[in-house]
């Protein structure tokens, strides 16, 4: 419990340094955000000077002094008042991103969890099976795919399977006139425009999985107790998946832990190339469009889901290595 109370406290300070940071940083930013929004409407504002303090008040751009903008923003959050978007105008950032957040949801967590479920156990076979088809093959070729960047797969992909092939939908998440439910032509249309997005990201991901996975292992299969366990006379499926395996996950366990938490990014750069109406296509959006509300609280969302993506990952090290209860 000692070491959960410790967790539990380092997270909260945390949490507490990233909301100040996240309040502090764009009014450390070159520029006055309410006058780049302003610029949109300069005709309107020249008849109407005093209508420049009517667009701060109603996008919430204080002037009081920093310490009470501070506390104001904090009873904000508390309230679940995130402000209202400069680029999506009247509409509030908490709509905005409850629009895009479950496209995200779906296609990033989909990807990660396939990325790292297949990546694993590539990497324990070949570990297992070093010179085999696996370690020899799919391992260099995984690797190759790696050093491409992400948005570079997607480009060829669109270009080859989605233009040239005409095999996929090139972008959106669904086609034009299918409106959003659970029917099955709904529901087709969004896995059809999500093969090509799901697949950039397993041909750039897989191989960081496999290969940390691979060197893990074959450094856990040197131990003792691997042996003792071999020379018991237990299966080769047993001493691979309960004694080698289960060890060599503990430092996976934390990587996934950690690109769980930035799923809630989006895949940026891949959500870009397909235009995909994800919280990754919103952020750059959103810096396009220099929406300072809207990139805070994409910001926020991201710290938050870091964080509490490594809490979790630090209960299953407990769960896994009960030595770690002991610190």
């Amino acid at each position: 419990m000692r070491f959960l109370y410790r967790r539990v406290l380092f997270y909260v300070v945390a949490l507490w340094a990233s909301l100040t940071i996240n309040f502090f940083l764009p009014r450390l930013m070159p520029g006055d955000p309410v006058s780049a929004f302003a610029a949109r409407f300069r005709d309107q504002i020249s008849n109407n000077p005093h209508m420049l303090d009517a667009i701060r008040v109603e996008l919430g751009a204080s002037t009081a002094p920093l310490p009470v903008q501070y506390l104001q923003y904090l009873n904000n959050l508390a309230h679940g008042n995130l402000g209202v978007s400069y680029s999506e105008y009247p509409t509030r950032v908490s709509e905005v991103i409850g629009s895009t957040l479950p496209w995200t949801l779906v296609l990033a967590g989909t990807a990660t969890l396939l990325a790292f479920v297949i990546g694993t156990l590539l990497g324990i076979t070949a570990a297992w099976r070093r010179g085999g088809a696996v370690d020899s093959l799919i391992t260099p070729l995984t690797m190759f795919t790696y050093s491409f960047p992400p948005f570079f797969l997607a480009m060829l992909l669109l270009y080859f399977l989605g233009g040239q092939a005409g095999w996929f939908p090139l972008n959106h998440a669904y086609s034009d006139g299918e409106h959003i439910g659970w029917s099955l032509s709904f529901i087709k249309s969004a896995a059809d425009h999500a093969v090509l997005p799901v697949l950039a990201f397993l041909l750039y991901s897989i191989g960081g999985w496999l290969l940390g996975m691979r060197n893990v292992m074959i450094n856990v299969l040197s131990e003792e107790y691997v042996t003792m366990a071999q020379a018991k006379g237990l299966s080769d499926r047993r001493v691979m998946l309960r004694y080698a395996a289960r060890n060599a996950l503990l430092p996976q366990i934390t990587s996934f832990a950690i690109t769980m938490g930035y799923i809630i990014t989006g895949l940026v750069l891949i959500e870009d190339v397909f235009s995909y109406p994800g919280v990754g296509y919103t952020l750059v959006l959103a810096v396009q469009g220099q929406d300072y509300p809207l990139m805070q609280a994409l910001f926020l969302l991201i710290t938050l889901a870091v964080l509490s993506a490594n809490f979790l990952a630090d209960l299953l090290y407990v769960r896994l290595d009960p030595r770690v209860r002991a610190l």
